[in-house]
């Protein structure tokens, strides 16, 4: 029986031809590159985390992963604690050893992709009241591979999960893990949401109050559904890729340069933004000072002021508190 291959929207093409990867391996080969800038490393606040269950917070581990917690649930986000990816050793170490996570309700799995899916750092997180969720396509793959309590999300399904409220969204982007099964599942991103008001033990006599909704944007070209995503859901906070995109001309149809980033955060509408998938591995040809330069010339060229974008170490935790939102948005 053929197996359902899965397109983006309008069916935007990622495709690229063994000519095109060999032009881009003889660039690479041509240019110099000044890698000695590397994502500064924090010590993480492994006691905080271990206890808090009220706070939301978000702690950058490297790439695309990061420890939310959230209305009490503890979420990782694309785990990926490999030393390497294929021959690309890891620049920085993780912000977070394994052993330092807090045991793990959730975890969100963007698409297939190595740098987002390493199956030895789900091993390490999942246990028995875990619950993984992956794209359309892929859950059969997890459950053969133990992962037992998995539940597969299509673009624009909302489901439960704990007093988390998940929608899977689009990506522009593409997915294979072997050479015979391309597109054979899905790729996006998730927005969490409470699912129910709760009382906010201080302030307005523990009147309700929502913590802010959070936008994990997985891995993506530059598309319009950045621009429905924001007429769909009140956003506070964007978790956005800025790395992997040099050279433009063969990346531009899966990852987005760090200007299309700070336009992809205007569209989508949030108060916040936090860059990420950058400067943990080397996959393309820019670098991690050349993103962080890039996205802040972005900002000024955009007007938007300094403090609606933060800029994490590996290891650091943003607090999020609902009073805090920036005024006016």
């Amino acid at each position: 029986m053929a197996r359902v291959r899965y397109n983006n929207i309008d069916n935007v093409s990622t495709d690229k031809t063994l000519k095109q990867l060999r032009q881009w391996r003889e660039e690479r080969r041509m240019k110099k590159k000044d890698y000695s800038y590397k994502v500064p490393n924090l010590p993480p606040k492994l006691d905080y985390l271990a206890e808090n269950r009220l706070d939301t917070t978000i702690t950058w581990i490297g790439h695309s992963t990061f420890l939310l917690q959230y209305e009490g649930v503890n979420i990782i986000t694309d785990p990926v604690w490999a030393r390497r990816l294929g021959l690309e050793k890891r620049i920085t170490p993780p912000g977070i050893p394994l052993s330092g996570i807090p045991p793990v309700d959730l975890i969100l799995i963007s698409h297939s992709h190595y740098d987002h899916l390493h199956l030895a750092s789900i091993r390490k997180l999942y246990k028995a009241g875990t619950t993984l969720v992956v794209p359309v396509g892929l859950k059969r793959k997890m459950v053969r591979k133990g992962f037992v309590n998995c539940l597969e999300m299509q673009w624009w399904e909302e489901i439960k999960v704990g007093a988390v409220k998940l929608t899977f969204v689009p990506t522009q982007h593409w997915t294979r893990r072997t050479p015979f099964d391309t597109n054979t599942s899905h790729w996006g991103g998730f927005v969490l949401e409470p699912a129910e008001p709760r009382k906010h033990p201080q302030g307005d006599g523990g009147a309700h109050r929502l913590p802010p909704n959070l936008y994990f944007a997985g891995d993506s070209g530059f598309f319009p559904g950045f621009k429905e995503i924001g007429r769909r859901f009140k956003l506070h906070v964007a978790l956005m890729p800025i790395g992997a995109y040099e050279p433009e001309w063969f990346m531009s149809s899966q990852h987005v340069t760090p200007e299309e980033a700070i336009q992809a955060f205007l569209d989508v509408g949030a108060e916040l933004m936090i860059p990420m998938h950058f400067g943990t591995f080397r996959l393309a040809d820019d670098t991690a000072r050349e993103a962080l330069d890039r996205m802040e010339q972005a900002r000024l060229a955009q007007g938007i002021a300094g403090e609606r974008i933060r800029t994490l170490a590996y290891g650091e935790t943003l607090i999020v508190h609902p009073e805090e939102r920036m005024p006016g948005l």
